[in-house]
């Protein structure tokens, strides 16, 4: 039966999306909202995933379970690898933003781009595409694309403008790859904006796999 599922996130422009496609895809299922922005703040200032943050993002990922969540999500790249050490520790199920979009960019094409707008999102997910691929000895190759910029106006509400710096990045990016992994669930509003010579490759964004990811894990 579906149940409760809870999203933690770094910044509160994310609650909308996912709470449209949690209405959307997982019906019955009642959702709830934590923000922590200093995570990503004090993640972007130490240039790295740190344990005080890694601390912080487990205890906050038992507090959202203890408040009656069934499973949470953790819907920031950045803090992802903490996902790992929560998964030591509890039984529920913890989803991290990016694992289901990793897993299909593997399977998609051997050289795979990958588009940040920060490099603590940009290592992590690296990271993580060469462990799903090494799981299944699958060889691939990773093309990084920094797009410098765009997340500092993000976070200042000029979404408008972190797009045109990301498509501006992406114009020549994908004559190199065979698959696009957008790294952040920010960059997810851009794939309708992007030009065919772009989509002439898949474009991989996380939110929507991985609340499809979510709801085989509370509704099978």
């Amino acid at each position: 039966m579906p149940g409760t599922l809870a999203f933690l996130h770094t910044s509160h422009v994310l609650i909308p999306r996912f709470a449209e496609l949690a209405r959307k895809e997982l019906p019955g299922v009642k959702v709830t909202h934590l923000v922590d922005e200093s995570l990503i703040g004090n993640t972007i200032a130490a240039g790295h995933l740190t344990k005080a943050v890694t601390r912080r993002t487990v205890q906050l990922i038992n507090c959202a379970h203890e408040g009656g969540a069934d499973a949470v999500m953790v819907t920031c790249s950045s803090i992802g690898p903490a996902v790992r050490i929560a998964r030591s520790l509890y039984e529920f199920p913890i989803l991290r933003i990016d694992e289901a979009m990793a897993s299909v960019a593997i399977h998609t094409g051997r050289r795979i781009g990958v588009a940040a707008t920060l490099k603590t999102t940009l290592d992590p997910t690296l990271e993580l595409l060469r462990e799903k691929a090494a799981e299944v000895r699958q060889p691939i190759e990773v093309v990084e694309c920094l797009c410098n910029g765009a997340f500092e106006k993000f976070l200042a509400g000029d979404v408008q403008g972190h797009d045109q710096v990301i498509l501006q990045a992406l114009a020549k990016f994908t004559d190199k790859i065979d698959v696009l992994v957008l790294a952040q669930a920010s960059m997810a509003r851009v794939v309708s904006k992007l030009p065919p010579e772009t989509l002439r490759v898949p474009v991989l964004s996380s939110p929507e796999l991985a609340i499809r990811e979510a709801r085989k894990v509370l509704f099978d």
